[in-house]
Formats: structure tokens, sequence, C-alpha cells
């Protein structure tokens, strides 16, 4: 899904969270995706990173992550070797809710 000059594997506008399935060519903590993220930040989305493998191997664990961050259980950011969460507070009236 497009979301500015990015793509989104996964995203949902009403709650603004991009999901994103990444390969072994993501291994390597890229730059890339560094600014993507706050790009996807600055746009008010949250992303929530996750490698191919775990989601062919561990669907149910990712779908309850994913639900998770949908129903804000995950308010801030995580960094693990298994996910990545970038979170972004709502802006309500300039500030943060």
């Amino acid at each position: 899904m497009p979301i500015g000059p990015y793509f989104a594997d996964f995203a949902c506008r009403s709650e603004k969270l991009v999901v994103e399935l990444d390969g072994s060519h993501h291994a390597a903590e890229s730059s890339y995706d560094r600014r993507r993220d706050e790009f996807m930040r600055g746009e008010g989305f949250s992303v929530v990173r996750f490698w191919n493998v775990d989601v062919l191997k561990s669907r149910t664990s990712v779908c309850e992550t994913i639900l998770a961050a949908l129903e804000g259980r995950l308010a801030e950011d995580v960094i693990a070797s298994d996910l990545r969460f970038v979170f972004a507070a709502e802006k309500i009236g300039g500030g943060v809710l």
C-alpha cells in the first residue's frame, strides 16, 4: 500500500498501523528501513516488522502481536531479535495522546 514515497506490505489506514514482513536482506540494521520507519511515524503510523519465517512458523503469535498493536497494548518502541515495533503516538490538537 503506498504511503508517501514508500510502499507498506500491509497497512490499516483507519488504525494507522503498518505491518512489514522482512526477509534476510533486512538482517543488518538498515538505514533505509530506519528512514522509512521514521517517515511512517511522522505520518502518524506505527510500524511492526516480522521476519518472514516467523509468519510461516508462528502465525498465531504474529496475529496476536498485530492485535495487541491494534488494541493499543503496544504503546512504546520494541526492538528484539524477532520483532521491531515503532510506535507513533496519536497527535491531537498539537499534543500527543
